[in-house]
Formats: C-alpha cells, sequence, structure tokens
C-alpha cells in the first residue's frame, strides 16, 4: 500500500536520491474518490486516514475505510436530493472533517466542487454563485456563512439544495442527519479522467477571482508535492496548515497525501494562536509539516524551543518571503531546514527543494521535473542567468499535467496567459549559477528606478528583519528624476510608534542589508494593509491610492 502512487507514475533520480524525472499514466475512468481512498479501504480499511480535532476539544480518528463509507452515504445523500454529474456545489466548510465527506462525494457523483472560505461576505457570495452557476451549497453552522447565504438568493435564484453542517437553522437540511439516514452503498457511475473535478476561486491581487478549473488528473499531479517535497511518511501525520477553501488546501490536505497512503492531521481552528498549535503538533505526534511563512515566524516569537517537536521530521513552506532569521532559528531548535516551494492555484508544484536535495536559503529551488520552466522576457524569450525574467511554463500539444484545463466561461482570460508558447505565471526570478531560483514579484509589482528594475519581495523580506516591522509592502511611486521611488507601507509592531527617527532607521537598515539604491525614499506607517480576502497584500490598492493623492 506504501507504493500505490507508482500505478500511476514513472520516476527517475539522480545518484542523490532527488527526482530528475516524473510523468504521469492513468486509465481513462480514473478518479481519485474510487482510484485511491476506495482502492486503500478495500485494502486496508483499518489503515488511519485523518486525525481530527478542534478548539473545543473533540477529536476523532478516520480510516480508509471510513472514508469509503462516509463518501458513499454523502454521494448517495446528495443524488437523493438531485445533485448530478457536472453540477457545482459549493463547500464552505473550513475545517470540519464534514468537508473531506463532501468532497469525496462531489467527485463520485462527478459533480463540479467549489471550495471556499468562510469569510466571503454576501456579495461575494452572489459573485461566486451567478459566475458558476452554483446549484447546491454545503455550508458551515459556524458565524454569518447561512445568514449571508440566504441573503444572497434575493439576488440568485438557481440554488436548489441547501445544507449545513454541525448545527440546524431554517430553511437549510442538515447535512449530518441526512447523511446518516443514507444508505451506505453507492454505485459508481460513469467519469473519466479528463472530467472537471474541482473549481478554484482565486483571489488575485488585481481585479476580480478568476474561476480556476481543474480535471481529475490534477489529483495525481499532486504526488511530487507530497512524496518529493513534503516527504510525507505512509506511517505518519502530515500537517499543512490552511483552511479548506483555499488551493492550499488540495496541496497538503487531501490528494497527494492520500496517493502516499499518509494520514493527515486536522486542526479545527478560527483563530490562529502559536501556543495552540504547537500543543496540537506535540500531542498528535506530527511528522510532516507545512506551512506559509508567517506561521513560523509566530513559531519562533512564541518560544518554539519549549515545545516538542522531535518527531517531526520535515518541514516545508510556501506563500511568500521566508525571513532568514526565523529559518536559522527554526533549524536552531527544531535541528531541520525548512524547504521552500512555489506554484500557483493553477497548477501543482513548480519549483521547489526535493527531498534528498541541497537548498539554499531563500530561494524558491529548481524547477519540478513535470513542469518545463523557463524564465522569459517581455517578448517571451528567454533570460540570461542572473537576469530576472517571468516564471513561465512552455507549452506542448501534450497534455501538462497539473495545471488547469481552463478558467471557467472565460476562454479568452486563458488564452491571455498561455501565449506566445508558454503559460505565464505573472511572477518574476532570476537563477543563480547553480539553476536555483530566486524570487523577485509580480510582474506587476516591479517598480523601474533609475535605471534599475527592483522586486518588492527582496525589500520586504529585508524590513521584515526590523523589530519594529510587523507587515509592510512594497510600492513604487512616480518621480521626475528617477521615474519612480521606492516606497515602504509599513504596519508597525504594538512596540513601535510612527516618527521621523524611525523612518531614517529603517531607512539605514535597508541600505546596509542591501543594495544601497533599493532603500524606501518614502515610508508611510498605516494601521492596516490592504489585503485580498485570502490574506495577500494587494499592491495595486497602494498604488491606486497614492495616484488619488
Amino acid at each position: 500500500m506504501e507504493h500505490l502512487y507508482q500505478k500511476f507514475c514513472n520516476e527517475a533520480f539522480d545518484e542523490n536520491g532527488v527526482l530528475t524525472e516524473f510523468s504521469l499514466h492513468y486509465p481513462e475512468s480514473y478518479n481519485f474518490a474510487y482510484d485511491v481512498v476506495d482502492f486503500i479501504a478495500a485494502k486496508e480499511p483499518d489503515r488511519r486516514a485523518m486525525v481530527w480535532c478542534n478548539v473545543a476539544g473533540e477529536e476523532a480518528t478516520f480510516t480508509f475505510g471510513d472514508m469509503k463509507r462516509y463518501s458513499d452515504k454523502a454521494a448517495a445523500m446528495l443524488q437523493r436530493h438531485g445533485v448530478k454529474k457536472g453540477d457545482r456545489v459549493l463547500l464552505i466548510l473550513k475545517r470540519h472533517y464534514q468537508f473531506w465527506f463532501a468532497v469525496l462525494a462531489c467527485h463520485k457523483l462527478g459533480a463540479i466542487a467549489i471550495p471556499a472560505t468562510h469569510m466571503l461576505t454576501k456579495k461575494d457570495l452572489i459573485y461566486r454563485m451567478l459566475s458558476a452557476g452554483v446549484t447546491a451549497v454545503i455550508c458551515t453552522s459556524d458565524g454569518s456563512t447561512a445568514d449571508d447565504l440566504l441573503a444572497a438568493e434575493q439576488s440568485y435564484h438557481g440554488l436548489t439544495l441547501k445544507m449545513i453542517v454541525r448545527g440546524k437553522k431554517e430553511g437549510f437540511l442538515s447535512f449530518d442527519e441526512e447523511l446518516e439516514a443514507s444508505p451506505e452503498t453507492f454505485v459508481r457511475p460513469e467519469t473519466k479522467a479528463t472530467d472537471p473535478m474541482l473549481l478554484y476561486f482565486t483571489s488575485g491581487t488585481t481585479g476580480y477571482p478568476k474561476m480556476v478549473m481543474h480535471d481529475h488528473t490534477y489529483s495525481l499531479a499532486h504526488i511530487p508535492t507530497a512524496r518529493h517535497w513534503q516527504n510525507v511518511d505512509p506511517n505518519g501525520l502530515h500537517l499543512t496548515v490552511s483552511d479548506t477553501g483555499w488551493g492550499k488546501a488540495a496541496w497538503g490536505k487531501l490528494y497527494g497525501q492520500w496517493l502516499c497512503a499518509a494520514a493527515i492531521m486536522v486542526y479545527d481552528y478560527d483563530r490562529f494562536i502559536a501556543h495552540d498549535l504547537l500543543e496540537v503538533m506535540a500531542k498528535y505526534r506530527v511528522t510532516t509539516f507545512c506551512a506559509p511563512p508567517t506561521i513560523f515566524r509566530f513559531f519562533v516569537k512564541e518560544g518554539i524551543e519549549k515545545y516538542d517537536l522531535s518527531h517531526i521530521k520535515y518541514v516545508t513552506t510556501a506563500g511568500e518571503a521566508l525571513n532568514r532569521e526565523v529559518y536559522d532559528l527554526f533549524l536552531k531548535y527544531t535541528g531541520k531546514k525548512i524547504m521552500e516551494g512555489f506554484g500557483q492555484t493553477e497548477t501543482t508544484l513548480i519549483i521547489g527543494n526535493p527531498v534528498h536535495s541541497q537548498n539554499k536559503p531563500g530561494s524558491l529551488g529548481k524547477p519540478m521535473p513535470l513542469y518545463p520552466i523557463e524564465l522569459i522576457d517581455a517578448d517571451c524569450k528567454p533570460v540570461k542567468q542572473g537576469e530576472t525574467g517571468e516564471i513561465a511554463i512552455r507549452l506542448s500539444e501534450q497534455k501538462q499535467h497539473g495545471m488547469f484545463i481552463g478558467y471557467y466561461k472565460d476562454e479568452e482570460l486563458r488564452r491571455e496567459v498561455c501565449r506566445g508558447g508558454y503559460y505565464h505565471t505573472g511572477d518574476t526570478a532570476y537563477a543563480d549559477e547553480d539553476g536555483y531560483l530566486w524570487y523577485v514579484g509580480r510582474t506587476d509589482d516591479i517598480i523601474k528606478s533609475s535605471g534599475y528594475r527592483i522586486g518588492p519581495f527582496e525589500i520586504e523580506s529585508v524590513l521584515m528583519e526590523h523589530p519594529a516591522v510587523l507587515e509592510c509592502a512594497i510600492t513604487g511611486v512616480p518621480d521626475e528624476i528617477r521615474g519612480q521611488v521606492i516606497k515602504a507601507t509599513i504596519h508597525l509592531t504594538s512596540s513601535y510608534q510612527p516618527s521621523e527617527e524611525l523612518k531614517k532607521e529603517l531607512q539605514e537598515f535597508v541600505k546596509k542589508a542591501t543594495a544601497p539604491y533599493k532603500y524606501p525614499r518614502v515610508i508611510e506607517f498605516v494601521d492596516e494593509l490592504p489585503k485580498t480576502i485570502s490574506g495577500k497584500i494587494r499592491r495595486v490598492e497602494i498604488r491606486e491610492r497614492d495616484q488619488e493623492k
């Protein structure tokens, strides 16, 4: 069972055991819910699939046998209430274990699951339901989600089924009661590997969210994510920090991990408290861990050395800048390197530091074998070593596994990002002499000052090392002489107050840590940075505000 993934892929390695080649093969009828979850359930029904706990102290362990049974019951339940192949089902389920029953049920039916965050407002819900043509919704009873859905129905009339989890509310069927009353058997219908399976609304830093569609083969492309980057253990317990509404949950809480027959740890919470998460990791003896860099920063501030994390074997991160000081302190207190990676909602892991490779702290790593990556200029020509270029995936007539199949109902947008023979990520980097890629920033965020092209990422990373800086964003503001000058918009920690003296201190701090021309000539202190619903800083909004001044 430890080698289930081998049914679907071919791999090759170098003399150090680093993955060098990877390709996929699968039957035309491949379906993750049947061919992975149910397959394991048939072979080892008692194999641990998930350990779940919440803030209230509830806890549960689910086996693969449990997952098959509950997903069959959920599929039968949804089918009984009219959900069919191709229907779009909105899942707003936080970290409740019912999410896994529901998403697997959608896969079994051939319905298209749309995971979403509970932070959506009425306006957000209307936009998503109208755009995707949602017919069914399963939501949490926590917070205002159910009320917002009822309010949204005044503007959207396409819902034929509304279900609520872990509670009851007028206008909603009880998911838990209906599930309990459903049969435990479900006859497998005809689905294809190339059928749409999953739809994510991206939280882009510009414009409205895009509807990213993936087919069933997307799950297989996460074998490298889990096996060759996160290094999950079939007999271990993997924890990725992510709400189920974000694409990161697909990366770390479902597909690759279960293809490797590894169990996942789910901690159901709303407000992140470093102490609580560390206690959970210690109590349940998590063996592999993945989280955004912000989590590690809070761990270090909390005093990570006070917790028993001796059972952790491997650690990964993605999503933003990882402060070198945090990296070094985590290594000092745990003995584990934090291995970085990079990808998008439209892809799986495209760049990373795979198992057995030597990382360079601060680097994204090297292109993963599944993806033909190049750094290109505005004319779609490869750039030279050391030059900044856009991270792009070279396209061919053959299917590029792991990549999205399109933007739902927006072929024009797909053509915009798939042009000149490349998929354009919109992110930039440069390659060093050893082939490691170093992130620079979004193409829209590049600052052109006095002939230099400057990415915000490096300057933000430096500023984050100063004890006064809680969060920051680097943008360019117009300047008659230099074209643009660098501006830092800074949210201070509670121990510091804005002052001209602090501005000068921060400017000198950056000058000493990087090239002098990169220091922020303009500094603005704010109480809060503008962000997308997923927490990404909207530098475009800062630029727009500056233009209005």
